[in-house]
């Protein structure tokens, strides 16, 4: 990279080291600034700490047990290849034969977390931004003050971008003690596979917690206050989740609100709305996330909040605040850590004069960890049906797929929406084994404006799930 030898590196300040703040770190030092991070827990944040990384480590386990039990399937029998073929018939694998030992699983999944938070750490030492242990608040829009074991620093900055995060949010009538009653942040704590899970809250968060611990071997019953599990996500994707979560065995509650969640003496007690009472042993508590702005000194340096306690941002991440940004979950823009990085590299192009491009969040690839996996990007098809896009949708099942059928995963489906007329793709859905990794192809032909015909006429591997993605698109071409 060639420096201006006028240019002037700016000191920036960042308070808070998840995606929003060490990709901001990131990029203003490798753009040449003078670069400060302060975290008070650890690099990578509640992202990879306590939430993406550790929730998604429990998922691949999850997965990986509910492959095992389906291999029966596939001509996969118990019995080493002494047995005979008559014993080794009579031994599929099931349920029975499969243990996760919770003790394990989490001692791994936390050590993965703190490893990824060290080669943070590592990574930016490297590109020369110092670290500064400890509780930041903002002095005023210049200007940190920092409490860390060995007194208060304050760091002066040319600009701050805070990127504070956010942290469960809590009933008060289902206050989580880190035992029976849990939240999203304590249950990696758990040593022992809860016997019955009841999770409050069917949202992306409870969805995959719900699917994850069905896979690991827990009862659960998921409480939705909606009509349907993941509201506001896809309908055909949500629709399918919920057949395949009551073929594994998963109780949803729709329709049914928590009103109070007690321990008893054995285990806990959810009460709903209309008096009826869900007994288990364990309840985990997924109702959303508060953002971690209260006492850090925003307000009084003019950085202006909304009702909910969220830092309201332009497209470009400033604040009301003069030379103050803020990125990531504290901001409410789209609690993803792919739109916090985003963020955060926004703040920066704008402080250092580089090119920026103002966010687009119409543009935002996403993923539900459930299993199987719903993708998403741009439009969707509600858009079209609502008349808010004039749009034509394909729908494709994946019961039609050979790789599909070979592995035995044909429980989902790709959906490619193409602008009416142009034939432009704007939107997609997949739902699938590894949709979190198919979605980018339709990502990129959404980001980029191509044509269904530039996706159906790209060579697809056969046999492949993205074999499907073309056959869609091609189901989508117009003939003129």
């Amino acid at each position: 990279m060639t420096m201006n030898p006028d240019f002037a590196a700016p000191h920036i300040a960042v308070l808070g080291g998840g995606p929003g703040g060490y990709e901001a770190a990131a990029v203003a030092a490798a753009l040449g600034a003078q670069v400060t991070l302060v975290e008070r827990a650890g690099l990578g944040g509640s992202a990879v700490l306590t939430d993406v990384v550790p929730s998604k480590t429990l998922i691949a386990t999850s997965d990986l047990m509910t492959r095992v039990e389906e291999a029966a399937a596939l001509g996969i029998r118990l019995g080493g290849p002494g047995a005979s073929a008559q014993a080794a018939s009579d031994q599929p694998i099931t349920r029975d034969d499969l243990h996760a030992d919770l003790r394990v699983v989490n001692e791994r999944l936390l050590g993965l977390a703190r490893q990824q938070s060290e080669d943070i750490r590592a990574g930016l030492a490297a590109q020369g931004v110092r670290i500064v242990m400890g509780s930041g608040r903002l002095a005023d829009s210049g200007a940190l003050e920092v409490a860390t074991a060995e007194g208060t620093e304050r760091i002066e900055a040319d600009a701050v971008i805070v990127a504070v995060g956010a942290h469960p949010r809590a009933l008060p009538t289902a206050r989580p003690d880190g035992e029976r009653i849990l939240n999203w942040a304590q249950i990696y704590s758990l040593e022992e596979l809860p016997e019955e899970l009841i999770v409050v809250g069917s949202g992306v968060t409870g969805a995959e917690f719900a699917s994850a611990y069905n896979g690991l071997g827990s009862k659960v019953t998921l409480i939705s206050s909606r009509d349907r599990v993941l509201p506001g996500s896809d309908t055909d994707g949500a629709e399918l989740l919920e057949k395949v979560f009551e073929r594994r065995g998963v109780r949803v509650l729709s329709r049914s609100r928590a009103e109070a969640v007690e321990r008893t003496e054995g285990g806990v007690v959810v009460t709903l709305g209309d008096g009826t009472q869900v007994t288990g042993s364990h309840c985990l508590v997924c109702v959303g996330s508060i953002p971690n702005t209260a006492g850090i000194g925003l307000e009084e340096a003019g950085v202006a909040l909304t009702e909910s306690g969220h830092v309201k941002v332009d497209g470009v991440s400033r604040t009301t605040a003069t030379n103050v940004y803020a990125a990531g979950d504290c901001t409410g823009v789209l609690a993803l850590a792919s739109v916090a990085a985003m963020q955060g590299r926004i703040a920066v192009a704008h402080i250092m004069g580089d090119h920026v491009t103002p966010l687009n969040l119409g543009h935002v690839a996403s993923n539900i960890f459930t299993s199987p996996e719903i993708a998403s990007v741009g439009v969707s098809e509600d858009d079209v049906t609502s008349g808010r896009i004039a749009g034509d949708v394909v729908t494709l099942r994946l019961k039609s797929n050979a790789r599909a059928k070979m592995r035995n995963t044909t429980d989902g489906f790709i959906k490619i929406i193409s602008r009416k007329g142009s034939g432009t793709v704007i939107g997609a859905v997949v739902m699938g084994s590894n949709a979190s990794e198919l979605i980018f192809a339709l990502a990129l032909a959404v980001e980029q404006k191509l044509h269904v015909d530039d996706v159906a006429n790209t060579y697809a591997v056969y046999p492949s799930l993205s074999g499907s993605l073309a056959e869609a698109a091609r189901r989508l071409h117009v003939h003129l």
